[in-house]
Parts: C-alpha cells; sequence; structure tokens
C-alpha cells in the first residue's frame, strides 16, 4: 500500500527511483555473471581442442620419427639383402608414413576449429545486451 492507502499496481511510473535504480543494477550484475559464465565455458571448450589437436600434432611428430628410422632400416636391409626383408620394412615404412599423415590431418583440424580463441557467441550476446540498455535509456 502507499502512504495514500491505496494499494500498490505494481507499474514502473508508481516505483520510487531508488528502486529502479537498484533493480537495475542487480539485474545488470547478474547479467554480467551470467556472461562471463558463458565466456568461461567457450574458453574451456577451446582450450580443450587446443589440447587435443596439439596432441594430435605431437603423436604426429614421434611417428614421423619413427617413419624415419624405419625408412632408415629399409634403406640398410635393402642393401644387406635381396627382397624380401627391405620389402616387409618399406610396407612398414607405408604404414607408419600414412599414420603420420592422418595424425597430421586430424591435428591441424582440431587446431582450426579452436582459432581463434575469442569467445565470439559470448561477445554477440554481449554486444546485443548493451544495445538493448542503450535503446531502453534512450526511451
Amino acid at each position: 500500500m502507499t502512504a495514500e492507502g491505496s494499494p500498490r499496481t505494481g507499474s514502473a511510473a508508481q516505483e520510487p527511483v531508488g528502486e529502479l535504480v537498484q533493480r537495475a543494477s542487480q539485474q545488470l550484475s547478474q547479467l554480467v555473471r551470467e556472461e562471463m559464465r558463458l565466456a568461461q565455458a567457450e574458453m574451456t571448450q577451446k582450450g580443450k581442442r587446443f589440447g587435443k589437436g596439439g596432441g594430435l600434432f605431437g603423436g604426429a611428430g614421434l611417428i614421423g620419427v619413427l617413419t624415419l628410422q624405419a625408412l632408415v632400416a629399409t634403406a640398410i636391409a635393402a642393401l644387406a639383402l635381396v627382397l624380401d626383408v627391405w620389402a616387409a620394412a618399406l610396407i612398414v615404412t607405408g604404414v607408419l608414413a600414412a599414420v603420420t599423415a592422418l595424425m597430421s590431418v586430424l591435428g591441424k583440424r582440431q587446431i582450426s576449429k579452436a582459432s581463434p580463441p575469442a569467445p565470439e557467441q559470448t561477445m554477440d550476446s554481449v554486444k546485443a545486451d548493451m544495445a538493448e540498455i542503450r535503446e531502453k535509456a534512450q526511451r
């Protein structure tokens, strides 16, 4: 009830300015907290993608070293023996090379999905929120 004894209808025109400012402040701080949570979730997701991509690139590097070792073994076997041993070593080298190529492509794909690290969805949401606040402030 108001001071005159009539019930308050709840319209914004009848509320004191202090209450309106307090409510706007609470809503703004809640909005900022929600946007920060969204940004944190986005950055966590991108960090995981960078981790996977980096791990795949590291695996590709290791397999690449093994490929070079197998190629050296193939050359040694080719010089030391006739067809059978070096043919087997060449097959192993080919398989290792295929695994290296596959891991490299998968790692690159993971890294490209994570770049750039800016949380685009959150930034777009904050821009929309700010535009709405400006629009309501001009009324």
